[in-house]
Protein backbone atom coordinates (compact mmCIF):
# COMPACT_ATOMS: atom_id res chain seq x y z
CA UNK A 1 0.00 0.00 0.00
CA UNK A 2 1.44 3.54 -0.92
CA UNK A 3 1.10 6.67 0.57
CA UNK A 4 0.86 9.46 -1.78
CA UNK A 5 1.02 12.45 1.29
CA UNK A 6 4.51 12.10 2.40
CA UNK A 7 7.09 14.18 0.81
CA UNK A 8 8.71 12.77 -1.89
CA UNK A 9 12.11 11.00 -1.67
CA UNK A 10 15.16 10.08 -3.33
CA UNK A 11 16.75 6.56 -2.47
CA UNK A 12 20.29 6.06 -4.40
CA UNK A 13 21.00 2.57 -4.59
CA UNK A 14 24.48 0.36 -5.40
CA UNK A 15 23.54 -2.41 -7.48
CA UNK A 16 26.56 -5.33 -6.81
CA UNK A 17 25.85 -6.30 -3.09
CA UNK A 18 23.21 -4.22 -2.51
CA UNK A 19 20.27 -4.16 -5.30
CA UNK A 20 21.16 -7.25 -6.73
CA UNK A 21 21.42 -10.41 -5.16
CA UNK A 22 24.71 -12.61 -5.22
CA UNK A 23 23.48 -14.29 -8.52
CA UNK A 24 23.55 -10.61 -10.30
CA UNK A 25 19.64 -10.71 -10.84
CA UNK A 26 17.08 -8.40 -8.76
CA UNK A 27 15.12 -10.05 -6.28
CA UNK A 28 10.96 -10.19 -7.25
CA UNK A 29 10.31 -8.71 -3.32
CA UNK A 30 12.63 -5.30 -4.52
CA UNK A 31 11.12 -5.10 -7.92
CA UNK A 32 7.93 -5.09 -5.95
CA UNK A 33 9.05 -2.21 -3.82
CA UNK A 34 10.71 -0.38 -6.14
CA UNK A 35 7.50 -0.08 -8.51
CA UNK A 36 5.20 0.81 -4.86
CA UNK A 37 7.77 3.34 -4.43
CA UNK A 38 7.58 5.13 -7.69
CA UNK A 39 3.52 4.91 -7.80
CA UNK A 40 3.98 6.47 -4.49
CA UNK A 41 5.91 9.68 -6.65
CA UNK A 42 9.56 8.57 -4.44
CA UNK A 43 12.44 8.38 -7.39
CA UNK A 44 14.82 5.71 -7.29
CA UNK A 45 18.08 6.52 -8.93
CA UNK A 46 21.08 3.35 -9.85
CA UNK A 47 24.34 4.44 -8.81
CA UNK A 48 27.22 2.10 -9.82
CA UNK A 49 30.89 1.57 -10.24
CA UNK A 50 29.56 -0.17 -13.40
CA UNK A 51 29.76 1.50 -17.12
CA UNK A 52 26.99 2.86 -18.57
CA UNK A 53 25.68 0.21 -20.97
CA UNK A 54 25.54 -2.31 -17.72
CA UNK A 55 23.90 0.33 -16.05
CA UNK A 56 21.02 1.05 -19.15
CA UNK A 57 20.21 -2.59 -19.35
CA UNK A 58 19.19 -2.64 -15.81
CA UNK A 59 16.91 0.93 -16.28
CA UNK A 60 15.17 -0.75 -18.84
CA UNK A 61 14.77 -3.96 -16.53
CA UNK A 62 13.10 -2.12 -14.12
CA UNK A 63 11.44 0.21 -15.91
CA UNK A 64 13.47 3.06 -14.75
CA UNK A 65 13.10 5.11 -17.84
CA UNK A 66 10.23 7.65 -17.44
CA UNK A 67 10.41 11.41 -17.33
CA UNK A 68 12.97 11.87 -13.73
CA UNK A 69 14.57 8.83 -14.38
CA UNK A 70 18.28 8.93 -13.70
CA UNK A 71 21.48 6.48 -12.93
CA UNK A 72 24.66 7.21 -11.61
CA UNK A 73 27.38 5.45 -13.40
CA UNK A 74 31.34 5.11 -13.52
CA UNK A 75 31.50 4.99 -9.44
CA UNK A 76 30.19 8.81 -10.12
CA UNK A 77 32.06 9.89 -13.14
CA UNK A 78 28.66 9.55 -15.16
CA UNK A 79 25.37 11.35 -14.66
CA UNK A 80 22.85 9.67 -17.08
CA UNK A 81 19.37 10.60 -18.26
CA UNK A 82 17.50 7.42 -18.74
CA UNK A 83 13.99 9.35 -19.96
CA UNK A 84 16.08 11.53 -22.52
CA UNK A 85 18.88 8.94 -23.10
CA UNK A 86 21.80 10.98 -22.75
CA UNK A 87 24.46 11.66 -20.43
CA UNK A 88 23.92 14.81 -18.66
CA UNK A 89 27.32 14.99 -16.66
CA UNK A 90 30.73 13.31 -17.55
CA UNK A 91 34.14 13.52 -16.46
CA UNK A 92 36.73 11.71 -17.79
CA UNK A 93 40.50 10.22 -17.38
CA UNK A 94 43.17 11.68 -19.88
CA UNK A 95 45.20 9.28 -22.24
CA UNK A 96 48.38 9.66 -20.54
CA UNK A 97 46.57 8.68 -17.32
CA UNK A 98 45.59 5.83 -19.01
CA UNK A 99 48.54 4.40 -20.37
CA UNK A 100 50.85 4.92 -17.60
CA UNK A 101 47.99 2.81 -15.65
CA UNK A 102 48.05 0.52 -18.34
CA UNK A 103 52.01 0.30 -18.00
CA UNK A 104 52.23 -0.24 -14.42
CA UNK A 105 49.69 -2.74 -14.01
CA UNK A 106 51.63 -4.95 -16.49
CA UNK A 107 54.69 -4.54 -15.03
CA UNK A 108 52.71 -5.70 -11.73
CA UNK A 109 51.64 -8.28 -13.93
CA UNK A 110 47.77 -7.31 -12.65
CA UNK A 111 44.76 -7.49 -15.40
CA UNK A 112 43.70 -3.64 -15.88
CA UNK A 113 40.69 -2.55 -18.51
CA UNK A 114 39.13 0.34 -19.42
CA UNK A 115 35.75 1.14 -21.59
CA UNK A 116 34.45 2.32 -24.71
CA UNK A 117 30.76 2.44 -25.64
CA UNK A 118 29.46 -1.21 -24.32
CA UNK A 119 32.93 -2.62 -24.72
CA UNK A 120 35.32 -3.68 -22.31
CA UNK A 121 39.09 -2.72 -23.53
CA UNK A 122 42.05 -4.63 -22.54
CA UNK A 123 45.39 -5.28 -23.84
CA UNK A 124 45.62 -9.35 -22.86
CA UNK A 125 42.96 -11.72 -22.24
CA UNK A 126 42.45 -12.90 -19.11
CA UNK A 127 39.96 -15.14 -16.97
CA UNK A 128 39.17 -12.00 -14.40
CA UNK A 129 37.93 -10.36 -18.12
CA UNK A 130 36.18 -13.57 -18.69
CA UNK A 131 34.35 -13.01 -15.47
CA UNK A 132 33.48 -9.45 -15.55
CA UNK A 133 31.87 -9.59 -18.72
CA UNK A 134 29.68 -12.71 -17.95
CA UNK A 135 28.52 -10.51 -15.05
CA UNK A 136 28.04 -7.26 -16.75
CA UNK A 137 26.71 -8.85 -19.80
CA UNK A 138 28.90 -6.00 -21.94
CA UNK A 139 31.04 -6.67 -25.11
CA UNK A 140 35.08 -7.25 -25.04
CA UNK A 141 38.19 -6.26 -27.27
CA UNK A 142 41.22 -7.21 -26.93
CA UNK A 143 43.44 -4.75 -28.61
CA UNK A 144 47.13 -3.88 -28.72
CA UNK A 145 47.06 -0.37 -27.67
CA UNK A 146 43.89 0.80 -25.88
CA UNK A 147 44.62 4.76 -26.42
CA UNK A 148 44.44 3.73 -30.51
CA UNK A 149 41.29 1.97 -29.98
CA UNK A 150 39.89 4.84 -28.16
CA UNK A 151 40.81 7.32 -30.46
CA UNK A 152 39.41 11.13 -29.14
CA UNK A 153 37.54 9.35 -26.57
CA UNK A 154 38.71 9.32 -23.26
CA UNK A 155 37.10 6.81 -20.69
CA UNK A 156 36.07 7.76 -16.76
CA UNK A 157 37.65 5.09 -15.37
CA UNK A 158 40.24 2.08 -15.45
CA UNK A 159 39.80 -1.01 -13.40
CA UNK A 160 41.74 -3.69 -12.11
CA UNK A 161 41.37 -7.01 -11.01
CA UNK A 162 43.00 -9.13 -8.76
CA UNK A 163 43.62 -10.25 -5.43
CA UNK A 164 43.30 -7.41 -2.37
CA UNK A 165 46.94 -7.23 -1.26
CA UNK A 166 48.59 -6.99 -4.67
CA UNK A 167 45.91 -4.02 -5.43
CA UNK A 168 46.81 -2.60 -2.13
CA UNK A 169 50.62 -2.61 -2.85
CA UNK A 170 49.68 -1.31 -6.56
CA UNK A 171 47.16 1.65 -4.79
CA UNK A 172 50.17 2.47 -2.65
CA UNK A 173 53.14 2.17 -5.12
CA UNK A 174 51.19 4.77 -7.51
CA UNK A 175 49.64 7.22 -4.93
CA UNK A 176 52.83 9.46 -5.39
CA UNK A 177 52.55 10.13 -9.11
CA UNK A 178 48.80 10.26 -9.21
CA UNK A 179 47.71 12.22 -5.93
CA UNK A 180 45.07 15.30 -7.07
CA UNK A 181 45.00 13.69 -10.40
CA UNK A 182 43.39 10.17 -9.72
CA UNK A 183 41.46 8.76 -7.02
CA UNK A 184 41.32 4.98 -6.30
CA UNK A 185 38.81 3.23 -4.34
CA UNK A 186 37.71 -0.66 -4.24
CA UNK A 187 34.07 -1.02 -5.26
CA UNK A 188 34.88 -4.95 -3.81
CA UNK A 189 37.77 -6.89 -2.21
CA UNK A 190 39.14 -7.76 -5.64
CA UNK A 191 37.76 -4.78 -7.75
CA UNK A 192 40.02 -1.67 -7.66
CA UNK A 193 38.70 1.07 -9.52
CA UNK A 194 40.28 4.15 -11.28
CA UNK A 195 38.62 7.80 -11.86
CA UNK A 196 39.30 11.32 -12.22
CA UNK A 197 40.19 13.76 -8.87
CA UNK A 198 37.11 14.67 -7.07
CA UNK A 199 34.73 12.13 -8.79
CA UNK A 200 32.25 10.24 -6.27
CA UNK A 201 28.56 9.02 -5.62
CA UNK A 202 28.73 11.51 -3.15
CA UNK A 203 29.31 14.07 -5.36
CA UNK A 204 27.65 13.40 -7.97
CA UNK A 205 24.39 12.32 -5.62
CA UNK A 206 24.85 16.78 -4.71
CA UNK A 207 25.25 17.36 -8.72
CA UNK A 208 22.23 15.56 -9.37
CA UNK A 209 20.01 16.90 -6.80
CA UNK A 210 20.91 20.38 -7.41
CA UNK A 211 20.02 19.76 -11.37
CA UNK A 212 16.45 18.43 -10.24
CA UNK A 213 16.05 20.90 -7.59
CA UNK A 214 15.87 18.20 -5.21
CA UNK A 215 16.50 19.12 -1.04
CA UNK A 216 19.28 16.72 0.06
CA UNK A 217 17.08 16.35 3.19
CA UNK A 218 15.03 13.97 1.43
CA UNK A 219 17.59 11.61 -0.02
CA UNK A 220 18.79 8.35 1.04
CA UNK A 221 21.54 6.32 -0.12
CA UNK A 222 22.12 2.33 0.41
CA UNK A 223 25.13 0.54 -0.20
CA UNK A 224 28.23 -2.17 1.22
CA UNK A 225 31.29 -1.11 0.15
CA UNK A 226 33.83 1.21 -0.10
CA UNK A 227 33.16 2.96 -2.97
CA UNK A 228 29.54 3.82 -1.49
CA UNK A 229 31.05 5.16 1.40
CA UNK A 230 30.89 8.63 0.16
CA UNK A 231 27.02 8.84 -0.93
CA UNK A 232 26.22 7.26 2.06
CA UNK A 233 28.08 10.15 3.89
CA UNK A 234 25.99 12.78 1.29
CA UNK A 235 22.90 11.41 1.62
CA UNK A 236 20.30 12.56 4.51
CA UNK A 237 20.12 9.09 5.16
CA UNK A 238 22.65 7.02 5.12
CA UNK A 239 22.15 3.23 4.67
CA UNK A 240 24.31 -0.16 4.61
CA UNK A 241 23.87 -3.24 3.65
CA UNK A 242 23.23 -6.18 6.58
CA UNK A 243 26.22 -8.17 4.56
CA UNK A 244 28.88 -4.97 4.66
CA UNK A 245 31.91 -5.26 6.58
CA UNK A 246 31.98 -4.24 10.17
CA UNK A 247 33.68 -0.89 8.91
CA UNK A 248 31.05 0.34 6.81
CA UNK A 249 28.18 -1.02 9.11
CA UNK A 250 30.30 2.13 11.82
CA UNK A 251 29.47 4.91 8.80
CA UNK A 252 25.64 4.11 8.49
CA UNK A 253 22.92 6.17 10.22
CA UNK A 254 20.85 2.46 9.52
CA UNK A 255 22.38 -0.93 8.68
CA UNK A 256 19.65 -3.37 7.57
CA UNK A 257 18.55 -6.65 8.96
CA UNK A 258 18.12 -8.24 5.48
CA UNK A 259 21.16 -8.61 2.94
CA UNK A 260 21.23 -8.62 -0.70
CA UNK A 261 19.88 -12.06 -0.93
CA UNK A 262 17.07 -10.94 1.05
CA UNK A 263 15.37 -8.04 0.17
CA UNK A 264 17.55 -5.14 1.84
CA UNK A 265 16.87 -2.49 -0.57
CA UNK A 266 12.85 -3.51 -0.19
CA UNK A 267 13.40 -3.12 3.52
CA UNK A 268 14.72 0.59 3.06
CA UNK A 269 11.41 0.78 0.70
CA UNK A 270 9.24 -0.02 3.13
CA UNK A 271 11.47 1.82 6.05
CA UNK A 272 12.24 5.33 4.69
CA UNK A 273 9.91 5.68 1.89
CA UNK A 274 6.47 3.91 1.96
CA UNK A 275 6.29 4.21 6.10
CA UNK A 276 3.41 6.49 6.94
Amino acid sequence: MTNRALSPKILFTDLDGTLLDDRKEIGAENRAAIHRALLAGHKIVITTGRALSSAAKLCEELRLTSKGCYAICFNGAVIYDSYEKKVIFERTLSHAFVRRLFDEAKQANLHIQTYAGTDVLCENPSKNLDEYIAQVHMGKKIVPDVIRELGSQEPPKVLMIGEHDQLEAFRLSSFSWREGKIDSLFSCPRYLEFIPHGVSKGNSLKILCDLLGFPLSCTIAAGDAENDLSMIQAAHTGVVMANASEEMKSCADYVTTRDNNHGGIAEIIERFMLCR
